[in-house]
């Protein structure tokens, strides 16, 4: 599982930042997440393909997380794309998108497939046999989902030694690996479980983003490896959170600590600071494992 952050900070695009976007890789298949303005241009940059990208969610209708869609689906098109684009997104988004495309007769040459989000509790929106997304109600000033991604389980290991000293045939293999136990020709059956080793733990990435401080998500995030949350204002700045349901960092680690994720990336950060240093030591107060996205910057996780 690899993360990408094409950008990372709130509100307007700057010279040197970019608003929220950013590129999950599981299992070798990308999910564009949020698309700000700037998102093609910060794909070229980090060198992904834009033909490898089928799905794309976007938390909520503000525009520092959409206005970069329009343009990366009409890129789509002059590219020559031919696969199915699949977005997720609050109701609304296919009307926003489609009246753009009418207005500027530019269809595209491709399956454009709108998934609209209108539910208030969490629900499973993506599902095959490499990872699952399911929805994470957040408290913003309109409808907004984070995401949850999941890997799918994998196969069992196979026990080389065991199988040998059992004489089980190659042909029972996949059997074996796909958890079932195996009956040897004297009729004894030998437990998977001695023929196997367990596969590696799932992985889990968490995006929350734009929330106020909001104890309601810690269920659905707890034990998650990597929590994204914002983060766009410091603690001195505590009294503008509630007004624009934004949070702090110290509230992010909090939220961090209570669901006990493995890693906290703080992100959306307001321009207004100078050093975002000061983000990561206000985190560590509280969560000890904080680190802080960045235009660009990727996560192997």
């Amino acid at each position: 599982m690899k993360l990408t952050v094409l950008g990372c900070y709130a509100a307007t695009p700057r010279s040197l930042n970019n608003p929220t976007s950013q590129v999950l890789e599981i299992k070798n298949q990308l999910f564009l997440i949020d698309c700000g303005e700037g998102t093609q241009v910060q794909l070229r940059k980090s060198k992904i393909k834009f033909s490898r990208i089928n799905h794309i969610l976007i938390s909520h209708l503000h525009g520092d997380h959409f206005f970069g869609l329009p343009g990366l689906i009409s890129t789509f098109r002059l590219l020559g794309r031919t696969n199915e684009l699949h977005v997720y997104g609050p109701k609304g988004i296919k009307e926003a998108i489609t009246l753009l495309l009418k207005l500027g007769d530019s269809w595209t040459n491709y399956p454009l497939i709108f998934h609209e989000l209108t539910s208030t509790e969490q629900e499973r929106i993506y599902e095959d046999d490499k990872v699952s997304i399911t929805t994470i109600p957040l408290e913003h000033r309109v409808y907004t989902n984070g995401f949850l991604f999941k890997e799918q389980p994998g196969e069992r290991k196979l026990n080389v030694k065991a199988v040998a000293k059992y004489k089980i045939d190659k042909c029972y293999f996949q059997n074996i690996k796909n958890g079932k136990d195996v009956v040897l020709e004297n009729n004894t059956v030998v437990p998977n479980a001695l023929l196997t080793f367990d596969p590696p733990a799932p992985k889990s990435y968490a995006f929350c983003s734009d929330t106020a401080f909001s104890t309601k998500i810690i269920p659905w995030i707890r034990n998650v490896d990597v929590l994204y949350h914002e983060a766009t204002f410091l603690e001195t700045e505590k009294r503008l959170a509630p007004k624009t349901k934004h949070a702090t960092a110290k509230e992010a680690a909090t939220i961090a600590k209570e669901a006990n994720v493995g890693m906290l990336i703080l992100g959306h950060f307001s321009t207004r600071y100078q050093s975002l240093d000061l983000f990561k030591e206000e985190a560590k107060t509280i969560f000890p494992n904080v680190e802080l996205a960045d235009d660009g910057k990727e996560f192997d996780l």
